[in-house]
């Protein structure tokens, strides 16, 4: 077969390059033609690059991995790539996928690991003209088993955060997450901003991330998401940036360029 062509839709730049050179050692044949942090662009890159392997975050800002798998599923364009899903799921959950026989890794990727999916990868790629080795139904019933392992598509939000826990000397604080406006990562720790003021708590925003519903907290900053609740207005400076004035908070949060396109006229 001709060179096999690779996408790696990852938010964090490290990983995602960690990825690329684990891959060069792992499957050297193998060519990544792009490397993007965001759904809409990894959506953009398979209609540009018709890729046969899509290594895809499951979170990722504009649209989550989830949300991309699903409209390469239900695309009419062809059998589409074959989904290597990057997870940061429990082994539990790691279990259900091997019993399910879907490509996965964890984070952070081994190459031993690595290793076991390229081989799988490189046997259904050869065996391409088997239906049951690409196409959108293979993709649809990770789909399935994603959503079991979430609670399910009717009870999946039941799952993300209601409450933040903020510790201030010897008091915890109960925030609702519904009255957080952004949140910005400062070292070790998170802010949480709300109308009320600021509060510290130890994690990091990544992790923190993974268990809000990206559906409202949306990246805007490698160092700031934002509560699109909470968002009034988006404007564009002379020098181009993007600005957001949040509700009841005084000074504008900036989006990076990397985010801008979340804020264009629809």
């Amino acid at each position: 077969m001709t060179q096999p062509v690779a996408l790696i839709a990852e938010d964090e730049a490290n990983l995602a390059h960690a990825l690329r050179d684990a891959l060069a050692r792992t499957w050297p044949e193998l060519r990544v033609a792009e490397i993007v942090g965001n759904g809409p662009a990894a959506i953009h890159a398979v209609d540009q690059h018709a890729p046969d392997v899509l290594f895809l975050d499951i979170r990722m800002p504009g649209l989550t991995g989830l949300q991309v798998a699903e409209r390469l599923a239900g695309s009419a364009g062809g059998p589409g790539p074959l989904v290597v899903f990057v997870t940061a799921y429990n082994e539990y959950a790691v279990q259900a996928f091997e019993r399910e026989a879907v490509d996965y890794l964890v984070k952070p990727v081994i190459d031993d690991r690595l290793a076991e999916t390229v081989e799988r990868l490189k046997k259904r790629l050869a065996n391409a003209a088997t239906p049951a080795t690409t196409g959108s139904d293979e993709l649809g019933r990770a789909l399935d088993l994603i959503k079991r392992l979430a609670g399910g598509a009717g009870t999946a939000a039941a799952s993300y955060l209601k409450f933040l826990r903020a510790g201030i000397g010897d008091t915890v604080r109960i925030v609702p997450v519904d009255e957080v406006t952004h949140l910005q990562a400062q070292d070790k720790y998170v802010s949480i901003y709300t109308p009320d003021g600021e509060q510290l708590i130890r994690i990091s925003l990544k992790e923190l991330a993974d268990q809000l519903d990206p559906a409202l907290f949306v990246q805007v900053h490698r160092s700031t998401i934002v509560n699109m609740r909470a968002v009034e207005t988006a404007d564009r400076d002379f020098t181009g940036r993007v600005l957001l004035t949040l509700r009841g908070v005084k000074d504008k949060v900036q989006v990076s360029r990397q985010y801008a396109h979340l804020f264009t006229r629809m």
